[in-house]
């Protein structure tokens, strides 16, 4: 079948990505989807079993830090296109390890821009390289004001100084080379198939299993939340509607203190179970604070709304019970997850074929 894009997504296994993934196979029948993915611990291919047979899709098995890898995937699959999600993401983790995320977040992109510039070389002509970077790397707000498109960048863990600087890449890379690019900067996803170690899946699992709440702080921390699903609705207008060298903001007008939040997820975890009002509340712990905690992120998405018609479908209280819903139904898949069962999943799919 001759495509009519042939589109690389970077972390497709993941958890936003499998769903932008499955978004574009299922919208898109003209285009070919390339999973491209390393495969860690955050990446799980069971999240998208029920495309496996799309004769539009396919996924190959590639750690974007190999640079000889990422070129032959380019030439291999004939790539047109890239959105780019692959990251290492979780803050606490760069705390631990900085060097990992400078290396798959910096480096990993870098090794992809080199491709794209090389593979595209003077026919950059439709072409778009969409790099998909997070609210963190405007560092921390006060209790007023929201990160715009125009924020000074001012990250503060080495997550977010990983991201900044594949941010500025991306951009160097435009106005270097006339790489056609463009940057959405979200904030925080929920939603179906996250790895339980952000916070909603985790409190989820922990309150099923009567475990400790650990909540950092005092709960302060103001968060915007974004359900996953309008964050892949964002990606699919943005990419194929936004001018090349342009960056959007995309938030879901939802901002909760952390505390607030995990008390209203622990009421409908009540409720759901059957358990007695105020029973999982007695579960929150509180821990020391995470090493350079912002104390608040907020985004706004306006120059999203008014340029491209895009906006939230879901209040959060609407998403987060719709959230709750999903992983009660899909037990397995998340016992799997915490047990380390989901790594098999690729063996017995694709190593033996």
């Amino acid at each position: 079948m001759d495509f009519q894009k042939r589109i690389l997504v970077t972390g497709g296994a993941g958890f936003i990505g499998s769903h932008v993934v499955r978004l574009f196979v299922n919208k898109y029948p003209h285009y070919k989807i390339i999973n491209l993915d390393k495969l860690t611990y955050a990446g799980n291919l069971a999240n998208l079993k029920d495309l496996e047979n799309s004769p539009n899709y396919e996924f190959t098995k590639v750690d974007i830090v190999d640079a000889e890898a990422v070129q032959e995937a380019f030439e291999k699959f004939q790539i047109t296109d890239v959105i780019h999600l692959a990251a290492e993401s979780h803050v606490d983790r760069s705390i631990t390890n900085p060097t990992e995320f400078v290396m798959t977040n910096v480096i990993g992109t870098v090794n992809l821009l080199n491709s794209a510039k090389f593979y595209w070389k003077d026919a950059m002509e439709g072409k778009r390289f969409y790099h998909v970077s997070t609210d963190e790397v405007y560092g921390s707000l006060g209790n007023e004001g929201m990160f715009e498109e125009t924020t000074a960048y001012d990250p503060h863990s080495p997550y977010s100084a990983s991201k900044a600087s594949s941010d500025h890449f991306v951009r160097a890379y435009h106005d270097t080379f006339g790489l056609p690019m463009v940057i959405s900067n979200c904030s925080n996803n929920y939603g179906s198939f996250q790895f339980p170690e952000k916070l909603i899946p985790l409190f989820i699992h922990n309150i099923q299993n009567k475990k400790a709440l650990p909540v950092y702080g005092k709960g302060e921390n103001v968060r915007d939340w974004l359900w996953v699903e309008d964050h892949a609705r964002a990606i699919d207008v943005i990419f194929h509607q936004a001018k090349t060298g342009s960056t959007y903001n995309i938030g879901g007008h939802n901002e909760w203190k952390n505390i607030d939040l995990i008390k209203v997820l622990c009421k409908i975890m009540d409720k759901k179970l059957g358990r007695a009002a105020g029973e999982s509340e007695e579960l929150i712990s509180y821990v020391k604070d995470r090493a350079g905690h912002d104390l608040r992120y907020a985004i706004d998405s306006s120059k999203l709304q008014r340029d491209l018609g895009w906006k939230p479908s879901l209040q959060f209280e609407e998403g987060l019970e719709k959230t709750v819903d999903w992983y009660l139904t899909n037990t397995e898949w998340l016992n799997n997850v915490t047990s380390g069962d989901y790594k098999k999943y690729y063996e017995n799919q694709y190593t033996k074929r």
